[in-house]
């Protein structure tokens, strides 16, 4: 399948998936617009429409998509079912689409029905794990974006993380300021500041690089502990990441 970046609203990409036959699908739709132009100069068929959760950003376009293509399937968890989810999915369903098999995992943080879509090695993760970063805990706890990481963590080292927004640069500044002795997120740091002012495309990156350069990604670290204040190991390695995010919110 083919994969493509569709820039949205002020920070925001939706993701679509095509085959050779011109059928394609469509993920978090924030606004319908810059789809549709993508669709018709492309000639596409779109065939369904998923949804990470219920925020505006990535759903305000389904409507006007439903609308011009009434055959749409809408898939989404619970919290997207007043923003024109049809087919509601929960942690471990499965579904096919293109003639590929979609995996659905609960990954609660940013919202409490938070749900990402796995079908390898695409890995369409809404907000939850960005490059580099996670997203803001609005009505999870630190523990079920935890937990949620540690979910994710668990998919192949080639997993390409189709991440919803272009927070890259933003929070590899914030890491690198935090540690800033560490050569792998010093190196990517350079690598992502001379791409983005180029004005290109950070996204999407494997799941092998994050494992190197994404701090919420590395809570089991004993020196990472130790350079935000744990002198000794913690409890839980939760309250790693809970610190990491509270940093990050006061960055």
């Amino acid at each position: 399948m083919n994969l493509t970046s569709i820039p949205a609203l002020q920070d925001n990409y939706i993701w679509t998936l095509n085959n050779d036959r011109g059928e394609c699908l469509i993920v978090d739709p924030g606004e319908a617009a810059p789809v549709l132009s993508v669709v018709e100069k492309n000639q596409w068929q779109p065939v369904a429409i998923l949804l990470t959760h219920h925020h505006h950003d990535h759903t305000d376009g389904v409507k006007a998509l439903v609308a011009r293509y009434p055959h749409l399937v809408v898939y989404g968890p619970q919290e997207t079912a007043d923003k024109g989810a049809t087919e509601i999915v929960v942690e471990g369903d499965s579904f096919t689409l293109l003639e590929s098999t979609f995996s659905v995992f609960h990954t609660p943080g940013h919202t409490l029905g938070h749900i990402s879509y796995f079908s390898a090695p695409y890995l369409f993760c809404g907000d939850t794990l960005f490059s580099g970063g996670c997203g803001r805990l609005f009505e999870g706890s630190p523990e079920q974006m935890f937990e949620s990481f540690q979910k994710l963590n668990k998919l192949p080292d080639n997993t390409l993380v189709c991440c919803a927004h272009e927070y890259t640069l933003s929070n590899l500044t914030f890491s690198h300021a935090l540690f800033p002795g560490d050569s792998e997120i010093a190196s990517y740091y350079r690598e992502i500041k001379e791409l983005r002012a180029k004005k290109q495309v950070s996204l999407p990156t494997k799941l092998a690089t994050e494992r190197r350069i994404n701090v919420f990604l590395r809570t089991q670290e004993h020196e990472l502990q130790r350079q935000i204040g744990y002198e000794t190991s913690p409890q839980h390695e939760w309250q790693v990441f809970a610190t990491l995010r509270e940093k990050k919110d006061r960055f």
